[in-house]
């Protein structure tokens, strides 16, 4: 592997879930897969990930985007009734609920609005005992596209017939734990989903099938107290400033594991604060893994404070939480606000295996009066980059 890229991927901390040649197989058909002894194990061999390089699709296209908060109930009653404080606690004051007592299959379209508008008011939701995947890989992308235009990822593995899902599969070998500590300390790397692209995602889904007894859990991080921690006239500066995300370097990473590309790179310019269109508030919008450099500062300027926000995000345990996950876990998160992580912190060679439905949300805009305009800040400043 070239210099250039191992650096790289040591710098942004890219370990996505890819196809590895020698490790994973190729079928005659030309499709890649996991191993044909891991798929002999899987409970949920539906949801596997499979690669095939045939699929080639197009640069996504500015749509406009309308959240379904905007026309739920704020009493909620299609989703909670009158049983609220039975069925949902808060695992923080501000940041994120835990709701046993609904079957998320069971809710109607009012039901479906009520849930965004309460996962956009909380970050994080997390629904436990749920029969969501027993319905199948064809059910939950139905279910993710009533939120939003279902995101395709550029590298990762889908079940076969069901692009739009985006599957993680961690094999249950030690190369894995290898492939994450042999240049890093910690697996922690919080990040916002595909946030390279021109509408990064509104509502993200995501559960896990099959995982160690204890471990892998999920941290979040509230990127709107982040926001609200630093003094108003660093506020202020910040609001004036955009940031180039690229996916370069993950499909750099793909490439060089024997993987696929299903479209062509890209990097946008996003605002560094983002308004939210149902809460109206504004939250930090950078991380680690995507985001390369402030557009109107020099280098090391853009690197003092990328680095300062990393770090009051990524470090600040009281914005934070830990998703324990269970078997019939769903947890929802608002890709708008929270940042994410995945710990590996299980010791035993196991597979973890998951699913994340992505729909697509607004593009960012600093102000609502940029709300659903194609013309908001152009990109084509980041095509040499």
């Amino acid at each position: 592997m070239p210099v250039s890229i191992i650096s790289k991927q040591r710098e942004y901390g890219n370990f996505d879930t890819h196809f590895f040649s020698g490790q994973d197989e190729v079928g005659k058909d030309g499709i890649l897969r996991i191993s044909s002894e891991y798929r002999a194990k899987s409970q949920y061999p539906s949801f596997l990930p499979t690669w095939n390089p045939k699929h080639k699709y197009d640069h996504l296209e500015f749509h406009e985007y309308f959240d379904p908060a905007l026309k739920a109930d704020p009493e909620f009653p299609n989703l909670l009734g009158k049983h609220r404080p039975q069925i949902a606690r808060k695992i923080t004051p501000k940041f994120g609920t835990e709701i046993n007592g609904i079957q998320l299959t069971e809710l109607d379209d009012n039901g479906k609005d009520e849930l965004a508008l309460l996962v956009a008011q909380r970050g994080v939701v997390i629904f436990r005992n749920q029969n969501f995947a027993s319905k199948g890989p064809q059910y939950v992308v139905e279910y993710g596209k009533y939120f939003g235009r279902l995101h395709i990822h550029q590298t990762s593995g889908a079940p076969e017939g069901h692009p739009e899902l985006h599957i993680t599969f961690r094999r249950p070998d030690h190369s894995e734990f290898e492939r994450v500590f042999g240049d890093n300390i910690t697996s922690v790397k919080f990040h916002t989903d595909v946030s390279y692209e021109l509408q990064p995602p509104s509502y993200t889904f995501f559960s896990v099938l099959e995982g160690p007894d204890g471990g892998g859990d999920t941290l979040f991080s509230d990127s709107i107290t982040a926001y609200e921690r630093p003094s108003p006239l660093f506020q202020e500066f910040l609001g004036k400033l955009h940031v180039i995300h690229s996916s370069k370097e993950q499909a750099d990473r793909a490439k060089q594991n024997g993987g696929i590309q299903r479209r062509d790179p890209v990097t946008h310019i996003h605002p560094l604060i983002r308004v939210h269109p149902v809460l109206k508030k504004k939250s930090i919008f950078v991380n680690s893994a995507f985001s390369r450099r402030i557009v109107e500062l020099k280098k090391a300027e853009s690197d003092l404070i990328l680095k300062f926000l990393y770090e009051l995000v990524d470090n600040s345990l009281d914005l934070q939480l830990r998703a324990k996950w269970e078997p019939g876990t769903v947890t929802i998160w608002d890709n708008r606000r929270a940042h994410h992580s995945a710990t590996i912190d299980w010791e035993e060679p196991i597979s973890r295996h998951a699913f994340r439905i992505t729909p697509q949300g607004e593009r960012p805009v600093e102000d609502l009066k940029y709300l659903n305009d194609e013309k908001y800040y152009p990109s084509e400043a980041t095509k040499d980059i």
